[in-house]
C-alpha cells in the first residue's frame, strides 16, 4: 500500500517565507503608488476648487449616499469626530485596495492599471457631483491617476527584479553560481527600497504642500483675519450676574467658538471669498434680489444670545452650545422680498449643496432669526459658516441653521423637500424641552458628605422656569436655578446633596418650561424629530 507523507514545517515554512518575500514588495508598490496618486492630486487641487480634491469629493459623495441610519449611528458613536472616523475608514479601505492592486500588478499589470483607471473615473464622477465644481476640477484626479500608474509600473518592475524566488536554496547550487545571483538580488532590493522611500516621502510632501498651498491661497481665511465687524445697531443685552451655576466642572455659560459643536455634511470646510459671496432671495416673492457681503455688513445688524441644538443630540448629550450672534434679521430681508400668498417655507441652501426647510412664519415673527456674520464678538469661524450662516431660535439646526448659505427660496412644503427631509427626518423641527446633568459625570467617583450636582436645561423661545432632581428612587426635589439670560438661551442649575453616603447612586433630572410644561419621561430616539426622555446619571460616592 502506497503512503503519502505530509510535508512538515521544515519543508513548508521556507516555501511560505519565500512566497511572502516575493509578494510583499508588490503590496508596498501598490501602497506607495496610491499615496503618490493622492499626494499629486492634492497638490494640483490647491489651484482648483476645494472639492477638486478626490479624497474630499469621495467623502462628500459618500456622505450624500449614506443611509440615515448609518449617519445617525456615526453621530451617536463618534459625535463631532464623525468626519475623522470617515477619513480613517476611507484610509483603511484605500490601503487594502492599493495593496491588492499592487499584488495584481506582479503578474497582470494591465488589470492593475485598469483598476486604477476605473477608480479614477469614479473619483472624477464624485468631484463633478459636488456643488460648484466644473469639468476642469477633475484635472487633479487625472494628473494623480497618471502619476500613480507610472510609479506603480516602475516599482513593479523593480519589485520583480528584487524577488528572491529565483535564488537557489542552500546546497542546491554551486557557491560560484549562487553568490552573483544573491548579489544581484540584494542590489535590486536596495534600488526598490530607495525608490519606494523617495516616492513615499514625495507623496507625503506633496500632500502636506497641497494643504499648505491651499491655505496660503485661501482668500477666505485672509479676508476673515482682516475683517472688522461693524458695531451692531441693537446690541445684545449684557449677561446678568449669576447666569453660571457655581459648581466646579460645569461648562461655561458662553461656549467658546473652538469648543462649539460642529455637525454638518461638509467633509471639507467650504472656503468662500466674501468678495464673491452673494445671497439670492427668490421663489414665491414679489421682489427677487441678491445681496453681497459688503451690502450685508452695511445693514442695521442685531446682536442676540442664542443656544443652538443639533437634532442628533441624544438625551444628556453635548451637541448643544450657547453663543452671542451678530447678523441681519431675516424677517426684514423677507419683508423686502414680500412673500406671496400660499408660501409657507423658506428653503435655504449652502454652497456645498446642503438645504434646510424653515417654516416661513418662524422667519417672519418677532423672534431673533438672523442671517449671521459674527459669533462671540468675532467673524464667523470658517467651520461655523463664514462668511454668512443662519441662526434661528426654537428650531433644530437641520431645519434652520444653514452654514455657508447662498440661496433663500420662498416656497411651499408641498413643493420642495430639504436635505434631511428626503432622508426620513421630519420637515419641521421644533426644539424639545430638555435637561441634563453636567456634574458629576456618568460613572465618576465623588467624595462622601455634601455632593454638588449641576446641569443645564433649555427650551428655546419658551424659557426654563425650573428643574427638578431625584436622587436614586427618592422624591423630586427643586434645584437652585441660575439667572436666566433670555428665553432663547440655556439655563444652568445646581443642587446641594447633603449627607451622601458611600455606594452607587443615581441622579435623574427633568425640566419645566415657562408655560409650566414638564419634560416628558417618554424616551424617543433622535430620528425623526429629536430625542426626548429624562437623563439618569449613575455615579459612585466613595
Amino acid at each position: 500500500m502506497e503512503t503519502h507523507e505530509t510535508p512538515g514545517p521544515e519543508t513548508t515554512a521556507p516555501g511560505r517565507a519565500r512566497t511572502v518575500l516575493r509578494r510583499w514588495p508588490h503590496a508596498v508598490a501598490g501602497l506607495v503608488s496610491a499615496g503618490l496618486l493622492f499626494g499629486v492630486a492634492e497638490l494640483v487641487a490647491a489651484f482648483f476648487s476645494t472639492s477638486s480634491s478626490p479624497l474630499v469629493a469621495l467623502g462628500g459623495a459618500f456622505i450624500d449616499i449614506t443611509p440615515p441610519w448609518l449617519k445617525d449611528f456615526a453621530i451617536a458613536t463618534f459625535g463631532t469626530n464623525d468626519k475623522l472616523a470617515l477619513f480613517i475608514s476611507m484610509g483603511i479601505v484605500a490601503t487594502l485596495v492599493a495593496a491588492v492592486t499592487g499584488l495584481l500588478a506582479r503578474r497582470r499589470f494591465a488589470v492593475a492599471q485598469g483598476i486604477i483607471l476605473v477608480l479614477a473615473v469614479g473619483m472624477a464622477a464624485a468631484v463633478l457631483s459636488r456643488p460648484a465644481t466644473g469639468i476642469l476640477d477633475i484635472v487633479p484626479t487625472v494628473v494623480g491617476a497618471v502619476a500613480g500608474i507610472v510609479v506603480l509600473y516602475q516599482l513593479s518592475r523593480l519589485a520583480s527584479r528584487a524577488e528572491p524566488g529565483g535564488l537557489p536554496a542552500a546546497g542546491q547550487a554551486e557557491e560560484h553560481d549562487a553568490e552573483p545571483t544573491r548579489a544581484a538580488g540584494s542590489s535590486s532590493r536596495r534600488r526598490f527600497l530607495t525608490f519606494s522611500v523617495v516616492a513615499a516621502v514625495g507623496a507625503g510632501a506633496m500632500l502636506a504642500g497641497g494643504r499648505a498651498l491651499s491655505g496660503v491661497r485661501n482668500a477666505a481665511a485672509t479676508a476673515r483675519e482682516s475683517l472688522r465687524l461693524p458695531r451692531p445697531a441693537h446690541q445684545a443685552t449684557a449677561l446678568p450676574d449669576g447666569v453660571a451655576a457655581e459648581v466646579k466642572g460645569m461648562p461655561s455659560f458662553v461656549t467658546p467658538n473652538d469648543s462649539f459643536y460642529r455637525i454638518d455634511t461638509a467633509l471639507a470646510v467650504p472656503r468662500i471669498d466674501p468678495a464673491t459671496w452673494t445671497l439670492r432671495v427668490h421663489g414665491m416673492v414679489e421682489e427677487e434680489f441678491s445681496i453681497g457681503f459688503d451690502e450685508l455688513l452695511g445693514m442695521e445688524l442685531d446682536e442676540t444670545w442664542l443656544t443652538l441644538t443639533c437634532v442628533s443630540n441624544p438625551v444628556g448629550g453635548d451637541l448643544v452650545g450657547n453663543a452671542k450672534w451678530l447678523g441681519y434679521p431675516l424677517r426684514k430681508l423677507l419683508e423686502r422680498a414680500r412673500p406671496q400668498q400660499g408660501a409657507d417655507m423658506v428653503l435655504s441652501t449652502s454652497i456645498d449643496g446642503f438645504s434646510a426647510s424653515t417654516p416661513l412664519e418662524v422667519l417672519t415673527d418677532d423672534r431673533q432669526a438672523l442671517l449671521a456674520v459674527g459669533m462671540n464678538d468675532e467673524p464667523l469661524p470658517l467651520e461655523h459658516g463664514y462668511p454668512v450662516r443662519m441662526v434661528v431660535p426654537g428650531l433644530y439646526g437641520y431645519v434652520s441653521a444653514t452654514k455657508w448659505v447662498v440661496d433663500l427660496e420662498v416656497t411651499r412644503f408641498a413643493d420642495k423637500a430639504a436635505y434631511w427631509t428626503t432622508r426620513g427626518w421630519s420637515e419641521r423641527g421644533p426644539i424639545k424641552l430638555a435637561s441634563r446633568v453636567d456634574v458629576p459625570r456618568p460613572f465618576s467617583t465623588v467624595s462622601a458628605g455634601t455632593v454638588m450636582i449641576g446641569g443645564t436645561a433649555w427650551a428655546q423661545t419658551r424659557g426654563i422656569k425650573g428643574v427638578e432632581i431625584k436622587i436614586d428612587d427618592g422624591d423630586w426635589q427643586k434645584v437652585e436655578m441660575a439667572t436666566e439670560a433670555s428665553v432663547d438661551t440655556w439655563r444652568q442649575w445646581s443642587y446641594e446633596w447633603k449627607g451622601a453616603k458611600e455606594g452607587t447612586h443615581s441622579a435623574t433630572v427633568r425640566a419645566i418650561d415657562a408655560d409650566g410644561t414638564v419634560q416628558t419621561e417618554e424616551r424617543a430616539d433622535p430620528v425623526p424629530n429629536g430625542a426626548s426622555g429624562w437623563q439618569r446619571v449613575q455615579f459612585t460616592v466613595g
